[in-house]
């Protein structure tokens, strides 16, 4: 009997393994949700980085070192098919990204001083999520925040051409 469990258990892990490559390849990227920035006095209310660059199957954690951030999906920022989320205000949140393509995302309670950030995974519709993303609607601190970061990407897109 102890030779058909481990012999069963032993099959499934191959099975995972070599069915799910992407899963036992996938990196973790941290965000932290701060009130200040590191290394700008001048900036409060910021995710770090700002920008984050992954892999399909990759992991975004959330993760609020100050009180009072959340993490949620921008309306029409995000690739066809993915669905929209939102963490709980002080609760590590952790997003797998599994469509590429550009995800813009903003915390709740400071959106309007222009808390948001961009995930970008890599793959074939990039450019086309991006000026999808460019066209959201956003309030006004965060379409200056955006537009800094959209031209980021744009640059890092154009650098790897």
């Amino acid at each position: 009997m102890t030779r058909c469990v481990i012999a069963f258990v032993t099959l499934m892990a191959v099975f995972v393994l070599t069915t799910q490559p992407d899963a036992a390849m996938a990196e973790t990227h941290v965000v932290d949700m701060l009130n200040k920035h590191p290394t700008d006095k001048k900036r409060r209310m910021v995710y770090m980085p700002e920008i984050v660059y992954a892999k399909p199957g990759d992991v975004v954690k959330f993760v609020p070192t100050k009180k009072g951030h959340n993490v949620e999906s921008m309306k029409g920022m995000l690739p066809d098919g993915v669905k929209k989320f939102k963490s709980k205000i002080n609760k590590v949140f952790e997003l797998t990204v599994t469509q590429p393509g550009v995800y813009g995302y903003k915390c709740t309670p400071h959106y309007a001083v222009g808390m948001v950030g961009l995930i970008v995974v890599e793959g074939d519709n990039v450019r086309e999520t991006l000026e999808k993303a460019k066209s959201a609607k956003m309030a006004a601190r965060a379409k200056k925040v955006f537009e800094r970061l959209f031209a980021e990407v744009e640059k890092k897109l154009n650098a790897g051409s």
